[in-house]
């Protein structure tokens, strides 16, 4: 497994590089500003780049817009990005509307040895890897009951089929019904998860991270 680490403070780029060397994953470039890290990903082809929020040049959300570039350009490679404080528009715009291969996590996080190495180990391989904070704060407060045991079993294979990163059509494709059917189950979803109209926008990404939740 191979990786890129793109941080602008030096003794952090240096730790997460030894940490990942110990586990066996092999850092093939360091990127110090996010222009730098968009040429090392696109030279190296790597499995999986993991990747500050704020960067240089600008010092806000340049990792973040270098991240969303890597996942448009190159697909195949893993995007886990980390961030000092929790933003929701952050992960929004991350995730898309494709959860796979990407992840994003807390800074404080990379203390936790085991579970950082582990997420970027999940998010190579194509998985997801969400800060449990974030998904606490987006799909909000807890529940005393279960939101999906509202779904029908039908209900929860689209849910499902979403969390694979498909399409409305795909997953018509996939479970061979006509996308009028697929709609009006998505529709049915969002209603039961309680996911409201005025943030379509966000409506994909709060129902796979319900079922995320759950399956935790």
């Amino acid at each position: 497994m191979r990786a890129v680490i793109a941080d602008d403070e030096l003794l952090l780029r240096e730790g997460v590089a030894r940490v990942l060397e110990e586990a066996g994953i092999e850092v093939v470039a360091r990127a110090a500003d996010a222009p730098d890290l968009l040429r090392r990903v696109r030279g190296h082809k790597p499995d999986v780049a993991i990747i500050d929020v704020r960067m240089p040049p600008d010092l806000t959300d340049d990792g973040l817009r270098a991240a969303i570039e890597i996942r448009r350009e190159q697909p195949d490679v893993g995007v886990l990005v980390f961030s000092q404080h929790l933003v929701e528009r952050f992960v929004t715009e991350l995730l898309g509307d494709d959860e796979r291969g990407v992840g994003y996590l807390l800074k404080h996080r990379i203390a936790d040895l085991g579970y950082f190495v582990d997420a970027v180990r999940s998010v190579a391989q194509g998985g997801t890897a969400l800060d449990p904070e974030v998904v606490a704060r987006m799909f909000g407060r807890r529940r005393r009951e279960d939101p999906l045991e509202a779904l029908t079993p039908r209900e929860r294979e689209v849910l499902a089929l979403m969390a694979e990163g498909l399409s409305n059509t795909g997953i018509a494709e996939r479970m061979t019904v006509q996308p009028p059917a697929v709609e009006k189950h998505v529709t049915s979803i969002f209603s039961k998860l309680g996911i409201a109209r005025d943030r379509a926008e966000n409506q994909r990404v709060l129902a796979v991270l319900a079922l995320l939740r759950a399956a935790r």
